[in-house]
C-alpha cells in the first residue's frame, strides 16, 4: 500500500525506492535514502524518492509506457509521480511574478517566493473521458487525428476554468463528435503523467444527433458493436478500462 507524503523521518543511507528521473525516462530500483531527492511516499513501509539526473549514462533507464507491466501498478504510479514533481520542481525555480528564485517548503509540496510571497504548487490538470453507450449495445469510439494506425478511443477533453466535470462531458461530446448525451455515471479515475493529467472517466448514453466529426481534432467517430472493435488503446489507460467494463456487461459478449 502505498502512503502518500511530503516529509520522512528516514536516515541518510536508509533502504529506499529510488526513482532516478531523466526528462521523461525513469530507472526504478532500491537503493539508500537520499536526502537531496524528493520524498513522494512510502510504500509498505519503505519510504519513497524520486532523484533527477540530468546526467547518466541511460543504464536502465526506460518510458513511462514502456515501464508498463514491468513492476506492478503501484510502483509504476509512484515512478509516474516521480516524473511529474521533478518536472514542476524543474519549471519552478523562479517566481512566475517576479523572477527571483524561490525556496521549496517544508510542510507541504510547493515552492514560495522570498520576495513576493508567491507561492506555486504542482500543476495537476483535470479531464474528461467518457464512453457513450446507445440503447442497440453499440458504443461511440473515436478515432483522434494523432493516434497511431487505426486506433479508436473514447471521446476525451480538459475541463476549462469554471467548468463542472459534467458541463464538460456535454461540451467535449458535443464539440468533437456533434451529438447530445445524459444520463453520466461515474465510472473512475486515472492519475496520468502524460505529461501532468487527472483523467475522470464517465458513461452516458446518446440522446440525439448525428455523429460529425469536428474534422480537426477527431478524424472519424462511429458506433461499434463489442464483437466487431477496432484497435484500441492500451491496457495501460483508463479509455481501455471504460471499453472493458462495457464489453463484459454487454448482451451481445457471448459473440466476443
Amino acid at each position: 500500500m502505498f502512503e502518500l507524503g511530503f516529509r520522512s523521518s528516514a536516515r541518510p543511507g536508509a533502504p529506499s525506492l529510488v526513482v532516478r528521473v531523466r526528462g521523461d525516462l525513469v530507472a526504478v530500483e532500491e537503493g539508500p535514502f537520499l536526502e537531496h531527492g524528493h520524498f513522494l511516499g512510502h510504500l509498505d513501509g519503505l519510504p519513497c524518492i524520486a532523484v533527477e539526473e540530468e546526467e547518466a549514462d541511460g543504464t536502465g533507464f526506460v518510458g513511462l509506457r514502456q515501464l508498463w507491466g514491468v513492476v506492478d501498478e503501484q510502483v509504476w504510479a509512484i515512478a509516474g509521480r516521480a516524473v511529474q514533481i521533478v518536472a514542476w520542481d524543474r519549471a519552478h525555480q523562479f517566481c512566475g511574478r517576479c523572477a527571483h528564485p524561490t525556496e521549496p517548503m517544508a510542510d507541504e509540496r510547493s515552492r514560495r517566493c522570498p520576495q513576493c510571497g508567491q507561492t506555486g504548487f504542482p500543476r495537476l490538470a483535470p479531464a474528461v473521458i467518457v464512453l457513450v453507450e446507445r440503447g442497440d449495445g453499440r458504443a461511440l469510439l473515436a478515432r483522434n487525428a494523432r493516434f497511431p494506425g487505426g486506433m479508436y478511443s473514447c471521446v476525451a477533453g480538459f475541463v476549462e476554468p469554471g467548468e463542472t466535470l459534467e458541463q464538460a462531458v456535454h461540451r467535449e461530446i458535443r464539440e468533437e463528435v456533434g451529438i447530445e448525451v445524459g444520463d453520466l455515471r461515474y465510472f473512475g479515475s486515472q492519475p496520468w503523467p502524460f505529461p501532468h493529467s487527472l483523467m475522470i472517466g464517465f458513461f452516458a448514453r446518446y440522446a440525439s444527433g448525428d455523429l460529425a466529426p469536428d474534422g480537426d481534432e477527431i478524424a472519424d467517430a462511429g458506433w461499434f458493436w463489442p464483437s466487431d472493435l477496432p484497435a484500441l488503446p492500451g491496457e495501460i489507460s483508463i479509455a481501455r478500462a471504460l471499453i472493458e467494463a462495457w464489453r463484459r456487461r454487454s448482451p451481445h459478449q457471448e459473440a466476443l
